[in-house]
């Protein structure tokens, strides 16, 4: 027995090893990067992207590239809460006021709560919402979760399949393994449809992390209870609480979070504010700024 364990550890060692190896070998073939490209890609987030493309150093360099450029033409770093705002109104994307039992921020969505029906400000909402779960991830926790509560669904309110795939591609693409499970409660029938001709985007990975939740089978509350405490959990989830949207207490927060995100990556808040010689929003955040912006 204790032989058993000294080579399952000893092959534990071996398998962090050999994964720290690939992960120098991915930064050594990336070359040079500065700004915000280097505050993006730490070992963490190679690591991630590695894993996406099942360690293989070629294909991870090429989708963490192409995730570069996204970023730098995208710039999802920039949203600011007020800029999207009006998509969340109605309260279809929010962040949870509860983590799941890993300690994993919770993304609710609530499709049938659709209020604009423009795919740009969608995407954009959600991509906003989606840097902001990671910004506030706990330490040592990579990935959130997503509970998709379909209570007055229609095909009406959905987005279309085209902008399903995008988010679908943006999701898979540019952030690897930050989703850990996305719970479907209660999806009507009229929704399989529509899954039918999404899931043909998704890759393997991404399929097994789905999961349909129904509220009278017994496998799906018992999945329920193993990642949620019930009482945290909203009532439209099989849980005790009562989900409350607030879009000005929402937004207030959203907007602290904002000032968190401009420190984060080193540029102020307000780009129009002139920081040593030049816009806030291009100040490179590697080193650190040189002067500060005046108040």
């Amino acid at each position: 027995m204790f032989l058993l364990r000294r080579q399952s550890h000893n092959h534990h060692e071996d398998d962090s090893a050999q994964q720290e190896e690939k992960v120098r070998e991915l930064r050594a073939a990336l070359g040079f990067l500065s700004g915000r490209s280097l505050k993006y890609c730490n070992d963490a987030c190679l690591r991630r992207y590695l894993e996406a493309r099942n360690w293989n150093v070629e294909k991870s360099k090429k989708m963490l590239e192409e995730s570069l450029r996204w970023r730098t033409t995208y710039k999802p770093e920039e949203i600011r809460w007020h800029e999207v705002a009006h998509e969340g109104e109605t309260g279809k994307v929010s962040k949870a006021n509860f983590h799941d039992r890993l300690g994993r921020p919770v993304l609710i969505m609530r499709p049938g709560m659709q209020n604009t029906n423009s795919p740009e400000g969608n995407i954009r909402h959600l991509v906003y919402l989606i840097e902001n779960a990671v910004l506030n991830l706990p330490e040592g926790q990579e990935q959130m979760s997503w509970l998709i509560d379909f209570t007055g669904f229609s095909l009406n309110t959905n987005v279309s399949v085209k902008t399903a795939r995008d988010i679908i591609n943006i999701l898979q693409n540019h952030y690897p393994e930050r989703l850990a499970l996305a719970f479907l409660y209660n999806p009507p029938r009229i929704f399989q449809a529509f899954w039918k001709a999404v899931r043909y985007f998704l890759d393997p990975k991404t399929s097994q992390k789905v999961k349909f939740v129904y509220p009278k089978n017994k496998d799906s509350v018992e999945l329920m209870k193993k990642f949620f405490d019930i009482d945290n959990l909203p009532s439209e989830f099989g849980g005790k609480a009562t989900l409350e949207y607030d879009h000005e207490e929402f937004s207030r927060l959203m907007a602290e979070d904002d000032v968190k995100t401009a420190k984060f990556w080193g540029f102020d808040k307000k780009p129009c504010q002139i920081t040593n010689g030049q816009h806030g929003a291009e100040v490179a955040p590697e080193p650190i700024p040189v002067a500060r912006p005046v108040n």
